[in-house]
């Protein structure tokens, strides 16, 4: 197929990748913002963003994400969808390939971001979409009025926890150590909830069901190696994230969890090629700091354009 030339091709629609969009469309770059599902990526299968500033009260992730899209529009940022397969960097003109198309660029951001970790037990498999989930927000309103399992000890199961108590009749948070990592005034609202109850030193080891779903989850405690059959028609996996970057690993420099290396101007090792949000090693994967990246990524884009 014909190739179809861009100054700036951004790989993800997260709140990075809009970010760089409606830095780079605003310079007047020719800018093309490939996105493989919907914008917005993880933001939206969040309920209630507290931390992003600028709206006092919280405001639910797909409010936000339409916010974004709507501002990246007023300077006309082209959006395609479909999934970016590979990326070529031999030529001056860097070449993606979305979907067996060819397109090119002067310049790239990958904003691909991260996607939720498996544990890889025996059912998680097997009932993914009839019972076991990862993402609370998405699935939460199925589990009315029965118990359900979260399976994590950051910030997202416990904020995955309290949000299926609107829904549930009782959430068992299972966490393989005797202490959540889960930022303070989480865990205060989670210990106070009457409708969670958190198992300590346990680890789930298989997903129960019938053909219909669902029906329990075997944890074992690792102090005492006892087994615990919970009834539970909804397992909510809330483990971690793993970054989206695996078709870069010949081309950028990884670090050993799999994130892109970058330089403080969100430079990878490839001159051209930039990386923005949770797909980049930092300190903090937040909106504001997704936000902050992909505005620098943009400019440095810019930059090396001006350079080049």
């Amino acid at each position: 197929m014909d190739s179809m030339d861009y100054d700036v091709i951004i790989l993800g629609g997260g709140p990075a990748g809009l970010t760089a969009g409606l830095y780079s469309s605003r310079a007047a770059l020719k800018t093309l913002l490939v996105e493989r599902m919907m914008v917005g990526g993880q933001v939206m299968t969040t309920t209630k963003i507290e931390n992003y500033p600028g709206f006092p009260g919280g405001i639910d992730g797909p409010e936000l994400v339409a916010r974004f899209h709507e501002h990246c529009q007023e300077f006309g940022l082209e959006i395609l969808y479909g999934e970016a397969q590979s990326l070529n960097v031999a030529g001056e003109m860097k070449e993606v390939t979305v979907d067996g198309r060819v397109l090119r660029a002067r310049a790239v951001i990958v904003t691909t971001g991260a996607e939720p970790r498996k544990l890889g037990i025996p059912g998680e498999q097997q009932y993914a979409g009839r019972g076991v989930s990862y993402c609370a927000t998405c699935d939460g309103a199925f589990f009315k009025n029965v118990p359900v399992v979260v399976v994590g000890g950051g910030d997202t199961a416990a904020e995955e926890a309290l949000f299926l108590t609107r829904f549930a009749s009782k959430v068992y948070l299972v966490h393989r150590r005797d202490q959540l990592r889960a930022t303070k005034i989480l865990q205060e609202r989670l210990f106070a909830h009457d409708k969670i109850e958190v198992i300590w030193n346990s680890t789930p080891e298989q997903v129960l069901g019938t053909a219909s779903g669902v029906t329990a989850v075997e944890i074992r405690n690792r102090k005492t190696g006892e087994h615990r059959h919970i009834e539970t028609e909804g397992v909510f996996f809330a483990i971690g994230v793993i970054p989206k970057a695996h078709f870069l690993a010949e081309l950028l420099s990884l670090n050993e969890e799999g994130y892109i290396v970058t330089d403080g101007e969100c430079g990878t090792t490839v001159p051209g090629v930039f990386a923005a949000g949770d797909v980049r090693s930092k300190l903090l994967k937040q909106i504001a700091t997704a936000v902050g990246d992909g505005a620098v990524a943009a400019i440095a884009a810019e930059k090396y354009l001006l350079e080049h």
